[in-house]
Order: C-alpha cells, then structure tokens, then sequence
C-alpha cells in the first residue's frame, strides 16, 4: 500500500482551530468520493483527537502546537494522524477506557469515537513527551457500497 496523497498542517493549541482541523480533513477526505456519514464521522474523529491535545496535553493553553497529517493510500484508505508536545499520557490502556477521563468536567468518549467510527486506532505516548494517535480507516469503491 502506497500513499497516493497526503497534507500536513500545523497550527496553534487554540480552541478555535478545532473546526479549522475538522474542515480541512474533510475536504481533503473528499477526494475517496465518501458519503456525507463518512465525512460527518471523519469530522468528528478529528475534533475529538484535537479537543484532546488542546484540552488535556496542553491544559488549554494557547500557545502550543498541534500537528495533523492526513494520508490517502492507494488502497482508497484514509489515515490520519495528530500530535502533540504536550503533558503525555502516563495510561494508554486507562485513558481509552469508554467514560475515562483526567478531567471530571468532561466525558471520556473521545476516544470511544475515534474507535467506532475508524477501523484502525493506535495511542503512542511518554510521560512530559506528547502523544501521537493515528487512526486509519478504508472504504469501498462506490460500485462495491451497492452489492454490501
């Protein structure tokens, strides 16, 4: 499998930039010809992989960066890629337990979407190092959609 295309951006840890993310990985999404659910799921995998930078590696300060590389493989696949400098995560396995979180205000289930709505889900992360997760998902030609 071969990347066929890809996009990298970077951008500053500031809430507002959540639907920057989601926007620019839909659009360049669009390019696989994906259903708007697709779209609407791979817009919320990327705000939840995002929020989670800015809300608990970085405890919501601004001046941080983020990174978000988005690759289309050949095999009509989509992977997608955030990562932070930030505080790290000392429990992977802890941390993507349904309703865990480090922050009694909110959830836990971010990590609970990224996993139902991709095929693929991996947390790297040290301690005082950041956190990279990638998530990965394929998707059918349209002609294959009609005899699922």
């Amino acid at each position: 499998m071969n990347v066929k295309n890809y996009v990298r951006f970077e951008f500053k840890s500031l809430a507002e930039n959540v639907s920057f993310a989601r926007s620019c990985v839909a659009a360049f999404a669009t390019q696989l010809d994906l259903t708007l659910e697709d779209i609407e799921e791979i817009k919320v995998v990327v705000s939840e992989a995002v929020s989670n930078c800015i809300i608990h590696a970085y405890e919501n300060r601004c001046n941080e960066k983020i990174v978000v590389l988005v690759s289309i493989m050949d095999d009509r696949s989509l992977e997608i890629v955030v990562e932070d400098q930030g505080k790290g995560i000392e429990d992977i396995e802890k941390a993507i337990e349904p309703a865990f979180s480090s922050d009694s205000s909110r959830t836990g289930l971010g990590f609970t979407f990224m996993k139902s709505y991709m095929d693929e889900m991996e947390v790297f992360s040290q301690p005082g190092e950041g956190t990279t997760v990638r998530l990965k998902r394929h998707f059918r030609k349209k002609e294959q959609e009609a005899y699922a």
